[in-house]
């Protein structure tokens, strides 16, 4: 094969549809990145079909989303009422309908196997056995990483979860990490091959996520019902502890205690739907606003596509991401992109997505007072506020999926490379 030819990808992405919303269930990030990528890399000349586990009879079996990028819904399992535990049992079914699928083809069919999140990377060390091809995997996110920085409440992640990632963590040809640090906490937690992981940063959908004009801002406003001078903390993901949307809403109480003069201008949008551990308390959230007494400017708007997404962003002061952890930091790099200046965890991909100080802000703690403090500098403060935003835009350049997708095969190339160098050395 030459150093070029990355004819076509099988991409494994189990547990979560790239055609399902973003904000709810298991749907988040990940989604988004499977189907940008997958994009992308179709546009640059690598065809790439995307297997999936179907959720709902209704759904075909295979559906072209763009030229280029076919999603096959494989059968394994009942459609509906599976949680995420509940699918290694799955796997054997699912990966031996993934390999009848390459059966219908000649041999050669796919160059790359890509698996996203470990139950991916099981079929896919499967399949690259079956079909001589490199795995190249996309963690997204660890579980020894997530049980570290648990948040109150939340349930650790099962020992079972753990032995599986270190397989495929074994398995894989090339490991792919979203950043610097999650290299690190392959290696350093997983013991991976330093020669085998790779860094490449996700993009930003910089068509959809952009700046805009005052006139655009003071329409998204409208068409959301927010007034001129309104000053809107916005919370967008899955309402779930991890994601900890609970800490903006203790460190808002805190903030209109502090100063009960904004809370008439105060709006916090809390724009996602129940995921993981939340859905077992799916109004958790809602009776704790009303709890701290904040109920009056607090906002529950169900996950949106994209493009709304982006004129939340548009209409934000500013976008909180509290998480106790995130591999990468989607939602912070899209706000960037929209102008919005972030206030973050200092956790995990978000020190890579925000520069503090420069675009947005980010919070050593997830104890209520800091946060408020944090929110309060940004709020009240409209020259600081408008620097956070010119700075969010330049941070946001560095991110696109173009140059995702263009690293991406290059890691295909090097893991091709790898798998060659392995066999004469036999």
């Amino acid at each position: 094969m030459g150093e070029s030819a990355i004819g076509r990808v099988a991409m494994i992405s189990l547990h979560t549809s790239p055609l399902d919303q973003p904000g709810t269930g298991d749907a988040g990030g990940m989604n988004v990145y499977v189907v940008e990528l997958a994009r992308r890399l179709a546009e640059q000349g690598t065809a790439v079909d995307i297997f999936t586990r179907a959720t709902s009879s209704r759904l075909d079996p295979v559906v072209p989303v763009r030229d280029g990028v076919t999603v096959h819904n494989v059968h394994a399992g009942p459609f509906e009422g599976l949680t995420k535990e509940q699918l290694p049992g799955q796997l054997c079914v699912f990966a031996r309908e993934v390999l009848r699928a390459e059966a219908a083809h000649p041999a050669g069919h796919f160059d790359v196997v890509h698996s996203h999140y470990w139950l991916s990377g099981q079929v896919g060390a499967l399949a690259r056995d079956r079909w001589g091809v490199p795995l190249v995997h996309s963690m997204h996110t660890m579980a020894k990483v997530k049980n570290e920085a648990l948040a109150t409440g939340d349930t650790p992640e099962p020992q079972a979860r753990v032995i599986g990632e270190e397989q495929v963590v074994e398995a894989a040809d090339v490991l792919i990490a979203n950043t610097d640090l999650e290299a690190k906490q392959l290696i350093n937690l997983y013991d991976a091959d330093p020669g085998r992981v790779e860094v490449v940063h996700p993009g930003v959908d910089t068509d959809v996520f952009r700046a805009r004009t005052p006139a655009e801002r003071a329409r998204a406003r409208r068409e959301r019902g927010l007034g001129d001078d309104a000053l809107v903390l916005l919370f967008a993901g899955r309402i779930q502890p991890l994601k900890a949307p609970d800490v903006l809403l203790r460190a808002v109480a805190e903030l209109v205690a502090r100063r009960p003069d904004l809370r008439s201008r105060l709006v916090v949008p809390v724009v996602g739907g129940p995921s993981g551990s939340g859905l077992e308390r799916p109004t958790a959230l809602a009776n704790l606003a009303a709890e701290l007494r904040i109920d009056d400017v607090v906002r529950f708007v169900p996950p949106v596509p994209q493009p709304e997404l982006a004129g939340w962003y548009s209409a934000a002061t500013l976008v909180a991401v509290p998480s106790y952890n995130e591999s990468f930091g989607l939602v912070a790099a899209e706000a960037q992109a929209s102008g919005a200046p972030v206030v973050a965890a200092a956790v995990g991909g978000l020190t890579t997505v925000v520069r503090d100080g420069h675009s947005g802000l980010l919070v050593d703690t997830h104890e209520p007072h800091d946060w408020a403090l944090a929110l309060e500098r940004v709020v009240t403060d409209a020259a600081y506020r408008d620097r956070l935003a010119t700075g969010a835009l330049e941070q946001a350049r560095q991110f696109s999926w173009e140059a995702t997708a263009a690293h991406t095969v290059e890691v295909y190339q090097r893991a091709h490379a790898l798998i060659r160098q392995e066999a004469l050395t036999r």
